[in-house]
This record gives C-alpha cells, structure tokens and sequence, in this order.
C-alpha cells in the first residue's frame, strides 16, 4: 500500500492539469471553485479570485498571529500546524490541517489572526481572498449557502476536537487524535490505515497537552498492544476497532474509516 508520501510525490510530477483535479477532489471549498449551478461566466469570475499553488517551505509562515485577516487558505498538498503564543510567551499549537484542509477562519470574527499558520513540510496552498468571495456570495445566494456551509462544518469539527480531548486521558487522547488522522485521511482519498506523521510528538504532546515522554510512552504500549505499528513517523494502525473504542468512538467506526 502507497503512503500519503508516495502519493504527493506522483502528484508533483503529473501534468499540472491533472494533479489540479485530483488535489482539489473532496476539497472543503469544492462547491465554491465548482459549482454546478452556475454559469460559466461566473464560475471564470470566482477562479480568478483563487490564488493557487502558492509553495512554502518547511518552517515558512503562512500567516502571524495578529496580523489583519484578508484570506483563507485551503492546502493542496503537504501540512501545516497552527498555533499561538499565550500570555506567558508559550507555544501552544491549536490544531494541524493537511490536503485539502481549510484554514484562516478563525481570523474572520476579530478581524485578525488570533493564531500564526507554519509549514511543517513543503507545502502549497490556495489564497483565497475573502473579501472578494464575500462580495461574489452576496450577489449569488447558491454560493452564499455553500460558504455558509462550510464554514459551519469546518468549525464544527474543531470545536468537537477540543470538546472530546479535554475530558479523556493520556491514551485515550493519542487514540482519539490518530483516529480523527485516520478520518481525515480515508475522506480525502488517502489510506486511512497506514500514513506518515509530519508533526513530532512533542507538537503532538502540545496539541494534546501531554508531556513528550507521554506520549511516546503511549505510542510504545499501543505498539505492545498490537494496536499500532510506528517507525520513526510511519504510522500503521492494526486494530481499528480497539483503538476506535478507546478513542470513545463505535468498533464498528473503527473499523469502516480504516478500510
């Protein structure tokens, strides 16, 4: 089986045509770059509001915490992290986002980013300036509806993240973060069973509020447990339904999203 790695790495060298269709496939911003209840004027008018492919490298800074919000950004290819600096100067990374990801939105309440968005590896993004989509959804109600949407999922999702991590322990954290990897993964078209960490686990110890030691702790016992495999960042999970009901979640929803 092909690794998200693997598959990135036959994206790049397609013709640009066909790596387009294939990254934007199951995108959360699909029904806004195509949607199929609008003229082809229109439509040309909304892509030449996207700006895509825009490359960053690993460390490379999308956006900074305060800056003013003017766009969101949807990944095409590769991940990044977000995070931002608390009152005593701290990191404390907020969520990770990966292919075909919106991120940004968090900046459209205040008008500013309240987090600052960083490459974890080389990455590319959509720019998608949202005064110009807000502009074109006020005139098309069909594209209203669509931004309105998913801006809605996109929220929901993390607010049931952060809702689930703050009342589980260390190892039903791990599970229930490599689960939600694992989902994410299976709805973009990637394998949900074995995939490669881009974060490290001390990242993946701020995100969860867990010391490093922790979680490579976890990550050992679950290894025992023929829960997992993991080499270095390689990711393997072997018992789906397990680590779904420790997670919190349903065996049978386990083992569905690895197939």
């Amino acid at each position: 089986m092909k690794s998200n790695s693997d598959k990135n790495i036959e994206l790049k060298a397609m013709p640009s045509s066909q790596a387009n269709v294939m990254l934007c496939k199951g995108c959360t911003l699909d029904p806004l770059c195509h949607p199929n209840t609008l003229d082809k004027k229109t439509v040309d008018d909304l892509d030449s509001v996207f700006n895509r492919g825009v490359m960053y490298s690993k460390g490379e800074y999308i956006y900074h915490q305060g800056e003013t919000f003017d766009a969101v950004y949807v990944v095409r290819s590769g991940s990044l992290k977000t995070y931002a600096i608390t009152s005593g100067g701290e990191e404390q990374i907020t969520n990770f986002y990966f292919a075909t990801e919106l991120t940004g939105l968090n900046g459209l309440n205040t008008k500013v980013y309240p987090v600052s968005a960083v490459a974890l590896e080389t990455t590319t993004v959509c720019k998608i300036p949202f005064s110009n989509v807000e502009e074109l959804s006020l005139k098309l109600p069909e594209l209203r509806e669509n931004l309105y949407s998913t801006i809605g999922k996109e929220l929901d999702s993390f607010q049931e993240m952060i809702l689930t991590l703050s009342k589980k322990n260390a190892e039903e954290r791990v599970a229930t973060f490599l689960m939600n990897l694992s989902c994410r993964y299976k709805k973009r078209g990637f394998s949900a069973s074995s995939f490669r960490l881009t974060m490290s686990r001390s990242e993946i110890g701020n995100f969860l509020g867990l010391a490093v030691e922790t979680v490579s702790r976890v990550f050992s016992k679950f290894q025992k447990q023929s829960l997992i495999k993991a080499e270095g960042r390689e990711i393997e999970i072997l018992d789906p339904s397990r680590l779904a009901v420790m997670s919190g979640g349903m065996a049978s929803e386990g083992a569905h999203a690895a197939q």
